[in-house]
């Protein structure tokens, strides 16, 4: 009986077997730090928000035009109890809505006193750029649109960084009668 192994000297050789079959760790891959917000579109251009600065993204809600506001504001709508004031964030910055009405969605801002819907042609969701590909310098824009521009991302396209929060501190925005 001087073969038979106790039970731990039994452990100690299946854990030796399994070190020596065991597979090498992955090499250690190096991390990219990167900046996430929420993606969209309005006419050809691409845009990204910082995610603290979009409550939700809405499908378009059904709303009620309203008298005597701006040929932007497109009306209000009740959203689980709450109104929202919906916004053509397109026509805002002066050009039109794409015809497609099935990919426009509704970006909702919640901030200070200031809650409404901005309504864009698409949104793609959820966004990842590499810190490294951030600039302040901008390509040409338009002179109404700029204040609410904080920088690009450069991808296969530029990325331009919108700020919701910006557009609802603005004058312009916040005055929406005629």
């Amino acid at each position: 009986m001087s073969d038979a192994q106790s039970p731990f000297q039994l452990l100690v050789a299946i854990d030796q077997r399994c070190r020596l079959l065991a597979a090498g760790l992955p090499s250690q891959q190096r991390t990219v730090q990167t900046w996430s917000g929420i993606g969209f579109r309005m006419g050809e251009r691409y845009f990204v928000a910082p995610m603290g600065e979009i409550g939700e993204v809405l499908h378009e809600p059904r709303h009620t035009l309203l008298p005597g506001v701006k040929n932007w504001v497109k009306g209000v709508a009740n959203v689980r109890g709450r109104l929202l004031p919906v916004m053509d964030l397109c026509g805002f910055f002066g050009s039109e809505l794409s015809p497609l009405r099935k990919q426009r969605r509704v970006l909702v801002v919640d901030h200070q006193e200031v809650f409404a819907g901005l309504t864009v042609d698409e949104v793609f969701g959820m966004q990842h750029f590499p810190v490294d590909t951030f600039s302040e310098q901008l390509p040409p824009l338009e002179a109404a649109i700029q204040p609410f521009i904080h920088g690009v991302f450069q991808r296969e396209q530029p990325w331009l960084v919108f700020s919701p929060h910006a557009l609802a501190k603005h004058q312009g925005f916040l005055d929406v009668a005629i």
